[in-house]
């Protein structure tokens, strides 16, 4: 079966007691997500729903951990997260997409927080 062209990670690491998740993809690119970062941002329906609108901003997330992960076939994973939260797939392109662009997707997400009154700490 030939490999497919989409990205493909080569190693998933959890670091600092599931706080870090180090992704490596076969591009060479390496990425070191927090799991805060992670579960704010899972491609859930309980977070991103089912259009634009529907968009939830959580906040209270900073400490949590990521307790385990599940692959999905050959194309994905699901992180369990030690606040429960264990419904989201994470398609590698989608795990890429979230490393290459934390910085600005991070940024929207604190400016979002701050619009709704919430604070990153629970």
């Amino acid at each position: 079966m030939a490999k497919p062209t989409a990205m493909w990670p080569t190693e998933l690491r959890l670091r600092d007691g599931g706080r870090k998740l180090r992704v490596t993809f076969d591009t060479g690119e390496t990425f070191e997500l927090d799991a805060e970062y992670l579960r704010v941002e899972s491609p859930s329906a309980e977070v991103q729903g089912h259009s634009l609108e529907q968009r939830k901003w959580i906040g209270g997330k900073k400490n949590v951990r990521i307790k385990d992960m599940v692959p999905v076939g050959n194309y994905a994973v699901q992180f369990v997260f030690d606040d429960g939260h264990d419904t989201g797939i994470y398609p590698w392109e989608n795990l890429w997409h979230l490393g290459k662009f934390y910085p600005e997707i991070f940024a929207i997400y604190e400016a979002k927080l701050a619009e709704a009154g919430l604070k990153r700490e629970g």
